[in-house]
């Protein structure tokens, strides 16, 4: 087998999802361009704005994708490359982009409001309170885990005994890159906002904007140790959390549309000319090193085929930006297919090394072994290969910070719906209420916590995020069916997608509780605390999913006129 091969039957197994399945969907729900949007009936230029649908797809598959479908297969690549390919097709066609496209629809119709208030209206008050402590304790993860793999691709220089060595030049260009990128994302705002300029205009100026960038990066390479670089990324991250939308999100989301597209099509033409050979071996065993395919596996590449975080940003910040229904299903559906379409590149990329090669090479993380092997893939059509380099880690680094972004404002927002009453007026709200609904104070309380965490490493968390991760996933689908059983629409198909992520996710989280219960035996004290964290987090976390998915099947399964 070869990389060629694996492209071209993903390529058209995605495509043909894409017109024939999202199609045949969007048609049974009767989605309606006519339809007025909550970006035009509730527009207050904070969250809700209604923006073009090239620069809501690049902010929904900038969020959405992250790190996690080029880390996910390259981890779960120790099963084989079959098993990692067809979970990523499949579940990418069927059980992610279904949840995503459903996650978004669901929202734009119930006036852009979050998957919380949507198991409030269809499932009921409770539901939604344990739904928003999950989702919050879920966001802190997920800022720990890319906060702590961004500040990786940035660590400025290599640590020897205990003592700075040498500095790693690709890493210092693509920390200036990426500050420089959030600079002129800043000014792409204040141009897209007041310039009132042609399309055309607008995007010759972006595409300068990144070339400059780039340019910039290359020459003046930035050397910060990791530890300055993970408080430097939780600033930003505060800001970035609490500005409006059009600020920086919007045109730093218009920026990276062209940058992350053109990375995956970079990476496809890569494959298509160098044509590697697949050196990894088709499947290896059940039982790798004491991780079990099932439920393993699954977790592991979590994003590159489904994830419940997506129906976070379909309905979190996605949604109040959709201009006309009819953009729901390339901006929702599309991006998660195109995720998939990464997944895919990421395990082509790693299968084409011998074993032990990218470690003899100095790449070492998903990352950089994803960056290696796009960069050598280019090397030959003759592409410079430091510059290819920076530019595949730049916009990994991109991926990752647009994540950062919306799931910090999404954990805020979560945090201060917690202690939301929509009986209470604004002006009759208590002391300590006003405190807790604050989105500086809910912001802050978050991104403390996944400081911590973050010092404890992304490896080591990453079990227990993908285990929330796909029980998130479990949510958005119950809350999807309900609703669309409420509305008379056809909704068979999520059923089976809904019962393999119970499967999944619950067996995944128990293991996660058995083996960090285990660990606290033998951890030194770093470990001692962060493995008592994340034990305290997944028994919450199942706890809390075990009584939501509860009162969702009630209402799900139930035969009572007011759930008709």
């Amino acid at each position: 087998m070869n990389g060629v091969t694996i492209m071209l039957i993903s390529t058209i197994v995605l495509v043909m999802a894409y017109i024939l399945y999202g199609k045949w969907i969007a048609r049974k729900w009767g989605v309606d361009a006519k339809r007025q949007t909550p970006a035009y009936e509730l527009r207050d230029g904070v969250d809700y704005e209604p923006a073009p649908k090239g620069v809501v797809f690049g902010h929904q598959f900038a969020s959405i994708a992250g790190a996690g479908p080029i880390n996910g297969p390259i981890q779960a690549a120790i099963f084989g490359w079959v098993p990692v390919l067809l979970w990523v097709l499949l579940g990418g066609v069927f059980f992610g982009a279904v949840q995503d496209y459903a996650s978004m629809y669901v929202s734009v119709r119930n006036k852009g409001r979050s998957i919380g208030y949507i198991i409030e209206l269809y499932i009921g008050k409770l539901g939604k309170k344990l739904f928003l402590l999950f989702c919050w304790l879920f966001c802190i993860l997920v800022v720990a885990a890319f906060a702590d793999i961004v500040a990786g691709t940035f660590r400025g220089w290599t640590v020897t005994g205990g003592v700075r060595s040498a500095n790693i030049v690709a890493n210092g260009a693509v920390a200036t890159t990426s500050v420089m990128f959030i600079v002129f994302a800043v000014i792409l705002g204040m141009i897209l906002r007041y310039g009132k300029f042609p399309t055309w205009l607008n995007t010759a100026i972006a595409l300068v904007m990144l070339v400059a960038s780039v340019t910039i990066g290359l020459y003046f390479p930035i050397y910060i140790s990791l530890e300055v670089w993970q408080i430097l990324i939780f600033i930003y991250i505060l800001l970035a959390s609490v500005v409006p939308v059009w600020a920086l999100l919007q045109p730093r989301d218009y920026l990276n549309s062209y940058l992350l597209v053109a990375m995956i099509l970079a990476s496809v033409v890569g494959v298509l000319f160098a044509n590697p050979a697949i050196n990894l071996p088709a499947f290896t065993a059940f039982n790798v090193d004491g991780q079990f395919l099932f439920p393993i596996m699954f977790v592991t590449i979590a994003c590159g085929a489904v994830s419940g975080f997506h129906s976070l940003v379909s309905s979190g910040t996605a949604s109040k930006q959709i201009k006309n229904e009819k953009d729901m299903l390339p901006v929702s559906f599309g991006s998660m297919l195109m995720e998939s379409m990464l997944a895919v590149v990421a395990l082509i990329a790693v299968a084409s090394f011998a074993i032990g090669e990218a470690n003899a090479q100095g790449w070492t993380t998903p990352a950089q072994i994803f960056a290696g092997a796009v960069s050598n893939f280019l090397i030959t059509m003759g592409l410079p290969s430091e510059v290819m380099y920076t530019l595949i880690t730049l916009a990994i680094s991109a991926f990752a910070l647009t994540s950062l972004d919306s799931v910090a404002r999404i954990g805020r927002l979560s945090f201060q719906e917690l202690f939301l009453d929509s009986s209470i007026k604004d002006e009759e709200m208590g002391t300590v209420r006003k405190i807790l609904t604050n989105k500086y104070f809910a912001s802050v309380i978050t991104l403390v916590l996944a400081f911590v965490l973050t010092r404890v490493g992304y490896k080591n968390i990453w079990a227990l995020f993908g285990a929330s991760n796909q029980l998130l996933s479990v949510f958005a689908f119950l809350a999807c069916a309900v609703y669309l059983k409420r509305c008379k629409k056809v909704r068979w198909f999520m059923y089976i997608p809904l019962g393999v992520m119970l499967a999944v996710s619950f067996t995944a989280l128990g293991f996660t509780i058995f083996n960090k219960a285990k660990a606290l035996i033998t951890a030194t004290s770093l470990a001692y605390f962060g493995d008592t964290l994340q034990l305290v987090f997944a028994v919450s976390i199942f706890a809390l999913g075990i009584c939501v998915v509860i009162q969702g099947l009630s209402k799900l399964l139930s035969k009572s006129e007011a759930d008709m």
